[in-house]
This record gives C-alpha cells, structure tokens and sequence, in this order.
C-alpha cells in the first residue's frame, strides 16, 4: 500500500509533493537519492533554469518507475528577500528522475533550494547558490568568454561546427556585405547582423522577414550573458540552404536554420527549437523538458500502431497517408492541413483535427517525414518513451550528424519502399526496438537542453568570428536591435560596478 504525505498553505516559490513507498516496499531514501544539474550553479544564467532529482530506495537501488509524481517537496527561496519571485515546476520522467525547473522574474544576492521528502532533506539539501543570481532579462555579460563556456560545461569543440566551417578558409565582412545581398538579396529573406561592443544591428533583406524575431531573441538573450565576440553575418529565413555546393560562384558563409548534403550553408539550432528554450515556462508549452514528462504509458502498453500527423508539404505524406488507408491496423496517418497539394485532398483528405503532441506518445513508433526540408519536431519525438522511425533524407538540423541509425532510430528509406518492413522488424524485435528508443531519448536529454542550445550558438559565433579578416561593421542602413525594456524588476549587474570603480 502506498503511503501519502499532503501539506497545503505553501509559500512562493514552493512546490508540494508526496511521499510514495516502491512497488517493490522499499522506502525512497533522502539520503541515497541525488541530485544534480546546472540549476544548482549561480553562474548558469537560462530562460528556465533545471536540475535532476534521482530517486533511490533504502537498499541503494535506483527507482526505475515512478515512485509517485508527487514523491518530493521543492522550495525556493532568496534568505535576504521578503518575497523570492520564482515560478516552480516538478516534471516527473516516470523512470524514477525528475527534473525540477524554476524560472526566475527577478535577480538575487543569492538562492536557497530545499529538496524534501516526508519533511527529511534528500541528497545535500539545501543548496545554497551564492550569488549574485541573475534571472533571463538581467544584462550582466560574463566578459571572459572561454570563462563563460567553461562555467556552462560546453565542449570545447562541436564536430558540426567544423564540419560546416571547414569551406571558408576566411571571411572577409566587407566584401560579404556587399556580394551576399547582390547574389541572394532580391530573391530570398536574409538577415544582416552585426554584432559589435555586445550590441546587435540588424538590415532586412526580402519581403518575408517575421522570422526575424527568433534570430533577434537569442542574440539578445546571449548578450546579456556573455560578451559575444564581434561579428558580422547574414541568416538565410528560409526553409530551404541558400548556398549550393556545384555553385559556379564564389561560396558565401549563410546560417541557416537548415543543412542539406548538396549545401553549404552553415546550421544553427532550428527557430523552433531556439524559441522553445527562450520561452520555457513562458509562452510555449512544447519544450524539451515538458516533453519528458509526457512520455505516455509505459512501453508495454502503447498502443501498437505506428502515428504520424501534420500538413501537405513533401509527396512521400502523401504516400504515408495512402499508405495508411491500405494498412490501418499498422499505421495511423492523416493531414491535418492542405496547403500544397489542395487538389489532392479528395483524395488523401479529410483532413483531421490536431491532436496534443504529448498524445503521440500513446503510440510505441513514430514515423518522422520531411517537410519542406528537415521535420522540426524530430528534437521533441526523441526525447519521449517511443521509438522513431526516420526517412532518410537529404536535409538536417544542427545534430543529425550525431545520430546514429539502428543506435537512436530506425531509418527508412526515402521512398517509403521499405517502412513496413522496418515496422514488422520494431514489432518482432521489441525489446529492441525499446533499447533504441532509450538511446534516442537519452540522446536528446543530454544534447538538445537548453544549455547545449547556448553553447552551440555562442561556440559557432565564436569560431566563425576567427574567420574574419578584418572588422565587423555597423553598415548603412543597419538599426540597433534593443534589449527588451518592460522587464519589472531590473537587476543590477556587479561587473558592470566593478569596471566603473576601476
């Protein structure tokens, strides 16, 4: 029989759970559980920042199911300050780990981070972070930037950034400047920035330029962390790589937010991966540690059909759709949105309503097509408790080249030849088919965070601005890009006392 512990009347800041013997009867042990994460140190300044709790029970072992979503009690508090303005949430994984995460409205001299159960501390609670400790909106660079990458535990090289530097020898601002908008200018949506002293100009390029926002948002949010070296470049707002590798021109270093093996343009974490980590616990409810405790059921009883849902934008759906209508107790595949093959839809139609995304997680395997280019929610499949099964495909995202098929996911080919073959081979080898599920989960909780998002950013600006030959600019036409101003309570930023004082 489970036993349950409730308080009620908690301050800010606090979030109750309870107390739950194992399955097995043995007690969860504060003292053998661990804790561990970036949001125990000061200096990891993130949107939203985490940890993990790790239950263990009375005989060391780790809980490999919940031992009950309301197993622990997290309260955060700033000891100087009458009112700690922190939001706290507790995500239960459902295989014995949680991850705790807080965003803070306000900066501190310091936190104090109390993890209970059954009124007992776990691990070393409480954690004191000696501060200051900054929340997202305060502007207090860490001016050292090596410093800056040590403090966040980036490695100290990123194979993807090689790969894709390794076509420019250098970079010459002033003739990009020039030739990038002449070539590309008219036809596509670019962004021109400069970055320099660790303020950020933009100039626009085409007529599409909305997107612009999430490139805006994420250097901002970087400057306020770190002194960004400076920098001048210019970002493809477009779905498809701009810089073709047969090109008889010259080749022009563009970002974007997509690769592909006949390109060259150079890949960041995609817009939409890049606005889940600025606004988690603000104004998205997809992100990559929501995600992870949304899992569905356990392996064992997810529903045996394999689910794919989105729009008209690549054939093959329509052929998965096809597919579906042929094979229904194997797949489970509908549109939810005509836009590019409308004539079609008395055919592959009707479209169907969208479903929660944490709902496709009923489902043991999911099918992962392109889009227009690469499939943006591949980051988020990964990160569930089902198995993904991929097209091979000509376009990436920022980590694709890590993956490792039959490793982390199960491919397909590009014409669909062979996905159900592939899917009676998930069925008849099940355990697997759920090992590769776990190592494509584990993949992304321990690459696609949003602190590896930061390092990846700054770690490419860093290693592109050694290209350049001489200084980046403020252009003609540019305009500054402003730090966001309705933050409620500003903080004040010691270095910035201590350079006045020297």
């Amino acid at each position: 029989m489970f036993s349950l512990w409730l308080t009620c009347c908690l301050p800010l800041g606090t979030l109750l759970l309870a107390f739950w013997r194992s399955a097995a009867g043995n007690q969860l042990s504060p003292e053998q559980s661990f804790i561990w994460g970036p949001g125990l140190r000061a200096d990891v300044v993130l949107p939203a920042r985490y940890f993990y709790i790790q239950a263990v029970d009375t005989e060391g072992k780790r809980f490999t199911v919940s031992p009950g979503e309301n197993a622990f009690q997290v309260k955060i508090t700033a000891p100087e300050e009458q009112f700690t303005r922190v939001g706290v949430q507790i995500l239960d994984r459902k295989d014995g780990s949680f991850i705790v995460r807080y965003r803070m409205y306000a900066s501190y001299k310091s936190l104090k981070i109390e993890v209970q159960t059954k009124d007992r501390h776990v691990a070393k609670s409480p954690y004191i972070l000696k501060g200051p400790v900054y929340h997202e909106n305060c502007d207090c660079p860490q001016e050292d930037g090596n410093a800056w990458l040590e403090e966040m535990s980036c490695p100290q090289a990123i194979l993807q950034i090689q790969r894709d530097l390794v076509h420019f020898s250098t970079v010459d601002p002033d003739k990009i400047a020039k030739e990038i908008p002449q070539r590309f200018g008219q036809r596509q949506s670019l962004c021109h920035y400069t970055i320099k002293d660790n303020k950020v100009y933009i100039k626009t390029h085409g007529e599409h330029v909305g997107f612009r926002i999430f490139m805006d948002a994420i250097l901002l949010s970087l400057t306020r962390k770190v002194k960004m070296p400076d920098v001048e470049f210019f970002v493809n707002l477009g779905d498809w790589p701009l810089e073709k590798k047969k090109s008889s021109q010259d080749i022009h270093p563009i970002f974007s937010w997509c690769g592909s093996n006949d390109s060259k343009d150079i890949v960041m974490p995609t817009y939409d991966l890049t606005d889940s980590v600025l606004e988690t616990m603000g104004r998205v409810s997809l992100d990559m540690m929501s995600v992870q405790a949304n899992t569905g059921p356990p392996w064992e009883e997810k529903n045996s059909t394999a689910i794919w849902r989105g729009r008209d934008s690549r054939k093959e759906r329509l052929e998965l759709v096809k597919m579906s209508r042929k094979y229904p107790e194997i797949i489970d595949a509908a549109f939810t949105n005509f836009f590019f093959f409308k004539h079609d839809e008395s055919l592959y139609g009707p479209i169907v309503k969208h479903i929660s995304f944490f709902d496709f997680f009923k489902y043991k395997y999911q099918i992962n097509i392109d889009g227009t280019v690469a499939a943006y929610r591949l980051p988020y499949l990964l990160a569930g408790n089902s198995i993904v099964l991929k097209q091979d495909s000509i376009y990436y995202e920022h980590f694709y080249n890590e993956l490792q098929p039959w490793k982390h996911y199960i491919p397909f080919k590009n014409d669909l030849s062979d996905l159900l073959e592939k899917l009676q081979w998930a069925k008849d080898h099940d355990e697997e088919a759920k090992n590769i599920a776990k190592a494509g989960q584990e993949f992304a909780r321990n690459n696609l965070m949003g602190d590896h998002i930061f390092c990846y950013y700054f770690k490419l600006f860093q290693e592109y601005s050694k290209l350049q030959v001489s200084d980046p600019k403020v252009r003609d036409g540019m305009e500054k890009v402003e730090q966001p101003d309705d933050d409620l309570f500003p903080c004040s930023c010691h270095r910035k006392k201590v350079k006045e004082e020297l």
